[in-house]
């Protein structure tokens, strides 16, 4: 499970065998959820009320390459590096 990116102790990853709909892994501690990429809303898990408000705002931001990666995964190709939120 490549990570793809990390900021304030959020780690973010993507795998190459996932299912639709396109989205992403996103830890921080012992919490974990999965988020859409096309809609931004959690579809599975949770995380703390303020981890889960940077996540979101990181994903918008970065909506286009996460599409992308999303794309390299599902050809079973290595993703990209997302730069983090500062």
């Amino acid at each position: 499970m490549p990570t793809i990116s990390q900021f304030f102790g959020i780690v973010i990853q993507m795998f190459w065998r996932e299912h639709a709909p396109p989205h992403f892994h996103a830890m921080y501690v012992e919490h974990e959820a999965l988020v859409d990429i096309r809609s931004l809303e959690v579809i599975k898990g949770s995380l703390p009320r303020r981890a889960q408000a940077l996540v979101l705002e990181w994903a918008a931001l970065h909506r286009a390459e996460l599409m992308e990666d999303w794309n390299l995964c599902q050809s079973k190709q290595l993703p990209k590096k997302i730069s983090p939120l500062d």
